[in-house]
């Protein structure tokens, strides 16, 4: 059976484990999570011959004495950095792309894994920016998987569509039975602060969460053409200018959802919360991105000390 495509035939599933550098060279990508990058042959960076990055990270934590980075593997402009770990706070994985940013034809696949026993957070460095495409689409997977008994929680920061972005992102979650996955999602339509909004482009979102591997939540979206409309649309986006995602898998849940729901009706986001799957599932739209990023923030803090014992703050990258 071929590869799958979905959205705007950037990404697919194919049984190839690593990069097959001869297909790269055919126009055919396959990354090292069996993704696979349909021909770009008809993009104009193609044509133009614009160099475009083909970059990836893995990462797996153990615990033996204590939670540590046992394997980590990447290639340019994909790192982790591991700054000193505080005292009262889990081990912290930093990500970070060198380019800034990812631009159209670019490829990133992150896979992250914490084995049993293991507890990490990870965020990143900064916003990832996704930069104006002349039509090929920027392509990101994210691979998280956690075992039993272990602990991840999954913080970056926002993700900025530039106008006239192109991007296709797919996100595979599995977590077993026993294991606890807290991830936070943010997207921002456009580069506010200068006046720019997310009109045209595309964005295609493909989120997939497995436990014990057995499908339990599905989500996807697609924006293309008349994106300011889709945006604006009471069916849509209702005008937001920033949309957040919060995940709590976890097998105690459900207990979490009625005072994860009171917590965000005192915010400034239309927001709401609901048991999918048996995942925590908290949404947030807002006409200011600093109000999306704040409330989900104060219940990330929140569901950090009162589940884990953590500080009741985001990791300190937020901050910078």
């Amino acid at each position: 059976m071929g590869p799958k495509s979905y959205g705007q035939g950037c990404m697919g599933w194919s049984t190839s484990p690593r990069p097959d550098r001869r297909a790269a060279r055919r126009g055919t990508l396959h990354d090292r999570q069996g993704l696979s990058l349909a021909d770009p042959t008809d993009y104009p960076e193609r044509r133009l011959g614009l160099q475009r990055d083909d970059g990836f990270l893995e990462v797996r934590f153990e615990r033996h004495d204590r939670t540590r980075p046992v394997h980590v593997a990447h290639r340019a402009p994909c790192r982790m950095l591991f700054p000193r770990q505080e005292p009262d706070e889990p081990l912290l994985g930093v990500f970070i792309t060198t380019s800034g940013g990812t631009a159209g034809g670019d490829v990133l696949r992150v896979s992250i894994e914490a084995s049993r026993g293991a507890t990490a957070t990870v965020t990143s460095q900064a916003a990832e920016k996704i930069y104006p495409s002349l039509g090929a689409p920027s392509c990101l997977s994210l691979k998280l998987r956690v075992e039993e008994g272990a602990e991840l929680e999954w913080l970056p920061q926002e993700t900025i569509l530039f106008d006239s972005a192109r991007l296709e992102r797919r996100v595979e979650l599995d977590v077993a039975p026993g294991g606890s996955l807290l991830a936070l999602d943010l997207v921002v339509f456009g580069r506010l602060a200068r006046g720019e909004r997310f009109t045209a482009g595309a964005l295609h979102d493909v989120w997939r969460l497995r436990r014990g591997g057995r499908l339990t939540w599905a989500d996807a979206l697609g924006l293309s053409g008349d994106v300011a409309a889709q945006i604006a649309s009471p069916a849509g986006f209702g005008g937001a200018t920033a949309a957040g995602l919060l995940l709590l898998v976890a097998d105690d849940a459900a207990a979490w959802v009625d005072e994860a729901r009171a917590r965000l009706s005192r915010g400034s986001s239309r927001a709401g919360v609901t048991l999918v799957g048996g995942a925590l599932v908290a949404r947030a739209l807002g006409a200011e991105p600093a109000h999306v990023r704040r409330d989900l923030a104060e219940l990330v803090s929140w569901l950090r000390a009162a589940r884990s014992g953590h500080p009741a703050r985001m990791p300190r990258f937020w901050s910078i």
